[in-house]
């Protein structure tokens, strides 16, 4: 499957979308590149893929079919 977005995210399988919203943006402070300006390399690609987790699961019709 690849990577799984409900650990990317830190989220339960049924998580509502105010759970999801609330993990991504706390996640997205930490690690958006410009508050890690010595490891900005690793805090963009981590950046990335939680923004792409957060895309898939915000979106009910991607997360269904992310979900089969």
């Amino acid at each position: 499957m690849g990577v799984d977005y409900y650990k990317v995210l830190p989220v339960d399988r049924n998580a509502k979308e105010d759970d999801m919203k609330k993990a991504y943006r706390k996640l997205a402070m930490k690690w958006h590149p410009d508050k890690n300006p010595n490891n900005k390399k690793d805090a963009e690609s981590k950046f990335k893929q939680i923004s792409e987790a957060y895309d898939v699961l915000s979106d009910p019709q991607k997360r269904a079919v992310y979900d089969k």
